[in-house]
């Protein structure tokens, strides 16, 4: 729409009003009809997007509209706003809570301008098109702070809304925590609370130290994108869990990438009523992460540590024998029996480990035999070769 509509032929103005003006612009906004200005509005606003359908009750619409327009007109006779407009707060902060899109609202409430501007232009006649010209820079101004209350107002509604969401979801993660054999019934309370199917898988992951910081940068990124993602302390422990991913393109399906290759213990639970017990264990993974390794510790890779860590604790020496007996070795031949043995172990197979060590398989089988011959632990027989992948995890 040609903002000038009607005006055809005016001259180049100052958009400033002159004395002598104000007569007949109060004259212009007491011609504006507000059942017109609400009615044009209405039929604009249910075809934004986010607004179709409503999200809330049409008359509510038609009410804070016509409330809006009666708050710029009343703008428009003191030449603008000197300080809050009470409809402004009640818009921004009922479309918030309603999960209008900040976008669409914007988009509804620039129907307020053009709806003005038409009718405003269309109550005046040929001879008060200077006059209307002067003043459309209060017009832009005093829709512009009303616009900007509006947004001001949704923006802190919506920080309150997550403030409080995060609360809830707190106390919920922490009860979950705190009682280690929930019932049923409150497990699905709590899933609900999150917005989660119970028996809906997880991904859990954990960090400590340096690491947490990098962890939350994830997360971050991870919100941003749409996803959705839990934290929770235990101790000096920081726990984060998500849905997991939800297929190529989900916001979930990154995160997982990034967490692969991230200072974190990572296991996965098969719902939320295993979450503590994972937890739990994400966090005993990330505790056995080496300080030269970087990236995720997965119950796959970590396992063997985590029983290293509790037999060591418990006073069972796992290897105590094997060294002991290896130190009857001279320190080449030692160090080539242990690295054939770890080849091996890591592959099961005797060509394998003979290409990786860039030797016969001869050589391979050999150098398991002499293991075998001096410690009393065959390599190639798995009860005894457990020991060995736990001892040296």
């Amino acid at each position: 729409m040609d903002e000038h509509d009607g005006f055809a032929g005016t001259r180049q103005l100052r958009d400033r009003p002159e004395p002598g003006d104000e007569r007949r612009w109060l004259e212009l906004l007491d011609a504006l009809d507000l059942d017109e200005l609400t009615e044009r509005f209405m039929t604009r606003v249910v075809t934004v997007s986010g607004y179709d359908p409503a999200p809330i009750p049409v008359s509510e619409l038609r009410r804070t509209g016509r409330a809006s327009f009666s708050t710029l007109i009343e703008g428009l006779r003191s030449g603008g706003f000197d300080g809050p407009v009470s409809v402004s707060t009640e818009v921004g902060v009922s479309r918030a809570r309603a999960g209008i899109p900040l976008e669409a609202l914007m988009t509804a409430i620039r129907h307020d301008f053009n709806v003005l501007w038409e009718v405003l232009t269309r109550v005046a006649n040929q001879e008060d098109a200077e006059l209307v010209i002067r003043h459309t820079g209060i017009v832009l101004s005093t829709v512009d702070e009303y616009v900007s209350q509006v947004q001001q107002a949704y923006t802190a509604e919506r920080t309150r809304m997550r403030a409080e969401e995060d609360s809830v979801h707190a106390g919920l993660i922490a009860s979950l925590f705190d009682d280690p054999d929930p019932t049923s019934e409150r497990l699905s309370r709590i899933a609900t609370g999150l917005g989660l199917d119970v028996d809906s898988p997880l991904l859990v992951v954990a960090a400590t130290g340096d690491d947490v910081r990098a962890l939350r940068v994830i997360i971050s990124d991870h919100v941003r994108a749409g996803g959705t993602m839990f934290t929770h302390h235990l101790g000096e422990v920081f726990i984060a869990f998500s849905p997991v991913p939800g297929g190529a393109g989900h916001p979930t399906t990154a995160l997982a990438t990034r967490i692969a290759e991230a200072r974190v213990g990572y296991v996965r639970a098969e719902g939320i009523g295993t979450l503590r017990r994972s937890a739990l264990t994400a966090r005993d993974l990330a505790d056995v992460i080496a300080a030269d390794e970087t990236s995720a510790m997965t119950w796959r890779s970590g396992w063997a540590r985590l029983a290293a860590r509790s037999l060591n604790a418990a006073g069972n020496p796992i290897l105590a024998d094997v060294e002991s007996a290896l130190a009857a070795c001279g320190p080449i031949e030692r160090e080539r029996l242990i690295e054939a043995v770890q080849v091996y172990l890591a592959s099961g197979s005797i060509g394998a480990s003979a290409a990786q060590l860039f030797c016969h398989r001869n050589t391979v089988a050999n150098r398991l035999r002499r293991f075998a011959d001096l410690t009393g632990v065959d390599p190639m027989i798995p009860a005894e070769a457990a020991r060995l992948v736990v001892g040296w995890a």
